[in-house]
């Protein structure tokens, strides 16, 4: 009988001998090596009762509004993809995710995700829902929708050190952008810009100052529950400081094996695990029986950095967009990392304010020089981008970033994509 294969062509149970061994097996599937050519789009959203947007919206209610397209935890054992390819999943708090299907370019992806994005919208609603494009949920605190084991030992993971745990799994959403990793000369160079260029993407699309009917004092509080999660998995420096030489998939690696434990799959429904031991500490025998490569392959979908590799690389920093603004983060990143020229002009805007991720989500463009560096960022991109992208993009310009505005401030200014009640 054949045994099911790892992406390393490993037996997915096969033990794992060795930390040198797992470090290895990390390094080839979280960073597959080849010209970069294909692009995918990952689109979350906030979802709320269209006359009570502060009531929460079951998974019962949710799977009927999904109808063939609601996925397995909602009940449905044969989900369907959406018209043109997307597949449909749930988070935590009942958020809906959008994930394409891998687009050989910038304009099949955006019309793939454009066209299934307002199926499911339409879908929600006729079912008297909306998905609110926010980086967090403006209305209601934190409440999980979904039961699993997966999700109970997470919430008692991040229970330990505080609330923003609950928050991050229930009550943010993010538009996420997916790319090849690059050529064994390259990608190196590509995990190290995305990391430089995040404070400066963060700050220009954030979009979630208000949480739970206060504001926050945050232009993205999402990015600020993710700096309270659990720095262990959501560390946001792993690409800076770059050296000549360096390997992002030996860096990434000894990041995923230091790792604590989230949860370890067994038969029933309680996967937690004794507070503090790492993955390594696993290989090591803390807790007994060792690990497979199946159970290292799981670890790493526990693992929340702002950029992700997953044999592509995960863009997850960029909070989801109001409407059809997803277009603009997704533009602009596709545009940087598929020009050598524009991604150099962008690095060297971005420089002087890499690593000041908590500057960027707290000000936004307000940051006098994160906003200089965001106007260059998105000059060099706009070079780049023709047709509809080249449109959408001009326009957040002219409305937001040459201004030192972020969509952040359209709440501010109380002109919310969703009417919402403030308290206090």
């Amino acid at each position: 009988m054949a045994h099911h294969q790892d992406g390393d062509g490993r037996p997915a149970g096969e033990v794992i001998e060795s930390r040198e061994a797992a470090e290895h097996y990390v390094g080839l599937v979280c960073f597959k090596i080849g010209p970069p050519r294909l692009v995918g789009i990952e689109l979350e959203w906030i979802v709320h009762d269209q006359l009570d947007p502060a009531s929460l919206i079951t998974a019962s209610r949710l799977a009927a509004a999904l109808g063939r397209w609601a996925p397995e935890c909602l009940g449905n054992p044969h989900p369907e993809p959406l018209p043109h390819g997307s597949l449909v999943t749930v988070e935590p708090g009942g958020q809906l995710e959008l994930s394409s299907r891998p687009a050989a370019g910038l304009a099949a992806c955006v019309a793939d995700v454009a066209a299934d994005s307002e199926t499911l919208l339409a879908a929600l609603g006729a079912g008297g829902l909306t998905g609110t494009g926010s980086g967090t949920d403006a209305v209601r605190p934190p409440a999980r929708v979904l039961r699993t084991p997966r999700y109970d030992a997470m919430e008692s993971y991040f229970d330990r050190r505080g609330p923003d745990g609950r928050t991050m799994m229930c009550s943010t959403a993010a538009a996420q952008v997916s790319l090849d990793a690059g050529t064994a000369e390259t990608v190196a160079t590509r995990w190290h810009a995305l990391h430089v260029l995040g404070p400066v993407l963060v700050a220009m699309f954030a979009n979630s100052p208000v949480r739970a009917g206060r504001a926050t004092g945050w232009q993205s509080s999402r990015q600020a529950t993710w700096f309270g999660t659990d720095p262990a998995r959501t560390a946001p420096h792993l690409g800076e400081g770059w050296a000549t030489g360096d390997d992002p998939g030996g860096r990434y690696a000894r990041f995923a094996l230091d790792a604590p434990l989230l949860c370890v799959r067994r038969h029933g429904t309680r996967w937690t695990v004794p507070a503090g031991i790492t993955f390594a500490d696993w290989i090591a025998g803390a807790l007994g029986a060792r690990p497979t490569y199946a159970d290292l392959a799981y670890h790493l979908t526990t693992l929340f950095p702002p950029v992700r590799p997953q044999g592509h690389l995960e863009v997850r920093y960029v909070d989801a967009q109001p409407g059809g603004g997803w277009l603009v983060p997704v533009a602009v990143l596709w545009a940087l990392t598929s020009d050598e020229k524009a991604l150099d002009l962008a690095v060297e805007a971005a420089d002087p304010v890499a690593g000041q991720w908590v500057a960027a989500a707290r000000h936004g463009l307000g940051d006098p020089a994160i906003g200089r560096a965001a106007q260059r960022v998105l000059a060099a991109a706009q070079d780049v981008l023709d047709g509809d992208a080249a449109d959408a993009v001009a326009h957040f310009a002219s409305r937001y970033t040459e201004r030192g505005r972020s969509p952040a401030d359209d709440w501010i200014a109380g002109q919310p994509p969703l009417h919402v009640s403030r308290a206090g």
